[in-house]
């Protein structure tokens, strides 16, 4: 059972906005969909809602058609439930009528039942007589996901749910939406441009860009083995680096890139992508060439030291300055496994 996308190509007049994309979500796990605006990823949402028809490939669920270009089934019948940035509650409705809404073709007491059980799901159940104008923004969002999941669909499409939302109550509300989804056992496809999100609420995540899927895979696989430069610069608050390709690894301003020989000639000036926690620093001794401390910030569970060389900043994540302050001299030590080493358009391997 599975919600499949395959080869799906769709245009806007002359701009090609989604390429050849295939794709599954699978029941009882959340899909992401990653990527910048104007990726493709809301594009694809759209088609699986039938709000826009598509033009290329076919999408299937549970292995039998959903849409092709010779089908298309209207939204209000696809087992597809929709939230989106803006919920869009009714005013003059009570929070269980809000949710009830699209039950009209149950019992009365079946329908007061499932809106009931659905609020109960996000944590909502006290608040089945109030109106949406005396609810937070958060428990809005929590309203919208009861009224989608309350008919029981076998899909459900998020597009940025929480992007309204204040980043105080952002991971809550994805811890909480995360546990309702997998609990229902729906497919669930969610729209996002923030990596973190994608972390947090994902046990799979696509990542798109012009209208492509760059890589998809498990969090862990995508963030330990990135395909492209693009999809390292989006995890880890990666930063780019000068290096030069040597017989033992890779040189950059700041010291050696240890680990497996990189396969690229010596001499090669390539691209480091590198994660502040991959950064360890220690005082430099005497003779050295190290970096200068410019900058030390502290950020609670860690700080954050900028280091200058050769024109260039390196920022590392440390725990502990072991007594390393402003205008230090240090030498910079990488864990490779937080390091990605690319040449000019294309991965360099390690290994």
């Amino acid at each position: 059972m599975s919600l499949d996308f395959k080869n799906v190509t769709h245009r806007y007049a002359r701009e090609e906005v989604l390429r050849d994309v295939t794709l599954g979500a699978a029941p009882g796990e959340v899909t992401c969909l990653l990527g910048a605006s104007g990726s493709g990823k809301t594009t694809l949402l759209r088609l699986a809602a039938g709000l826009e028809r598509l033009q290329t490939g076919e999408i299937q669920l549970d292995g039998e058609m959903l849409c092709s270009p010779a089908e298309h089934a209207p939204p209000e019948r696809r087992p597809v439930g929709l939230v989106f940035q803006e919920h869009v509650l009714f005013p003059h409705k009570t929070v269980l009528d809000n949710v009830a809404f699209g039950l009209r073709d149950m019992a009365p007491r079946q329908r007061r039942a499932s809106a009931e059980a659905s609020l109960d799901a996000v944590g909502l159940s006290t608040f089945a007589n109030r109106y949406p104008d005396t609810l937070s923004g958060g428990q809005q969002q929590r309203v919208a996901l009861a009224r989608a999941l309350a008919p029981s669909p076998r899909v459900m499409l998020l597009d940025e749910p929480f992007a309204n939302v204040d980043a105080q109550l952002r991971r809550t509300l994805r811890e909480d939406a995360r546990l309702v989804l997998r609990r229902s056992g729906t497919i669930a496809v969610i729209v996002t441009h923030d990596p973190e999100e994608a972390l947090e609420l994902a046990d799979h995540i696509a990542v798109m860009d012009h209208g492509r899927i760059v890589q998809a895979g498990t969090p862990e696989a995508i963030w330990g083995q990135p395909a492209d430069r693009a999809v390292a610069a989006l995890f880890g608050e990666t930063q780019e680096l000068a290096g030069t390709v040597s017989s033992t690894g890779v040189t950059t301003a700041f010291g050696p890139l240890g680990g497996d020989r990189v396969e690229a000639a010596c001499g090669e000036e390539v691209t480091v992508f590198m994660r502040p926690s991959a950064v360890a620093l220690c005082k430099a001794g005497d003779g050295s060439t190290p970096g200068t401390v410019r900058d030390v910030r502290f950020l609670g569970d860690r700080y954050v030291v900028l280091v200058e060389a050769d024109g260039q900043i390196l920022r590392a994540s440390v725990a502990d300055l072991r007594g390393i302050g402003i205008g230090d001299r240090v030498r910079a030590h990488f864990d490779p496994t937080g390091a990605f080493v690319y040449r000019k358009g294309q991965p360099v391997p390690r290994g």
